[in-house]
């Protein structure tokens, strides 16, 4: 599973690193160290705009997202907090994922993501959990491979009130290579740049040419280190909690 990462890059980097076209200048997002879930994060999608006319192109976004995926049919938010991650082995056959794996993909840019590993402490005998932070060696930014979707407050009267429509997105995961696998089963499938605009584009909706894009995870090596525990502790941030321990 991927539960927390780093995304520390400012919109103007992310818009030019992803080509993006429209960038809503009143959502900003502090850089973090420490994303946690139902924390709102940078996603870069693709769609048109509402009310455009059909033969309109879909535009390149930078948005602001809320991380746990709240199914369109859902009754509150609750269950976003449960659908932070999407496999990539069942996501296109999941209620909760294959409309958003046909409809609406989007990539979140990070810096690399934590794992944690059960560990035998020497001196007491117990076992603890180990932080580890996995990233690029390069220390270029990661595009992980999500899903977003909408959901409508059906508490709010109006559908043209901003605050009627909640996105929401989740990072799609796979089986871990390189060194992450050494940490733990499982890691967040990150997609190359030849692979960025057939993921984004909307009209790209047919099932089996969309998994084709997801068979493995970015090219490139991954470094590994054991960082503090303090990244255990949700309300922690700060740069300190990549130094390696």
């Amino acid at each position: 599973m991927c539960g927390r990462y780093a995304s520390t890059r400012g919109p103007e980097d992310l818009v030019q690193r992803f080509r993006v076209d429209d960038l809503r200048v009143e959502e900003t997002l502090a850089p973090s160290w420490n994303v946690a879930p139902t924390d709102d994060v940078w996603a870069v999608l693709e769609r048109t705009p509402r009310g455009a006319d059909d033969d309109a192109e879909a535009r390149r976004e930078l948005r602001a997202l809320r991380w746990g995926l709240v199914p369109s049919w859902a009754k509150d938010v609750k269950s976003g907090a449960r659908m932070i991650n999407a496999r990539v082995e069942t996501l296109h056959e999941k209620p909760a994922f294959r409309r958003a794996f046909t409809r609406h993909r989007c990539l979140l840019p990070a810096d690399g993501f934590y794992e944690w590993q059960q560990v035998k402490d020497d001196a007491t005998g117990r076992t603890r959990k180990q932080p580890y932070f996995i990233h690029p060696e390069d220390g270029q930014v990661m595009a992980l491979a999500g899903l977003y979707e909408y959901w409508r407050d059906p508490r709010v009267e109006r559908d043209d009130d901003p605050a009627a429509w909640l996105m929401t997105c989740t990072i799609i995961t796979t089986d871990a290579t390189d060194a992450a696998g050494r940490v733990h089963p499982r890691m967040p499938l990150a997609l190359t740049d030849d692979h960025y605009d057939a993921w984004l584009d909307p009209a790209h909706q047919d099932p089996d040419e969309l998994r084709s894009l997801l068979g493995s995870p970015a090219d490139g090596h991954l470094d590994v280190r054991p960082v503090s525990p303090a990244v255990n502790n949700v309300g922690n941030n700060g740069p300190h909690l990549l130094d390696p321990v």
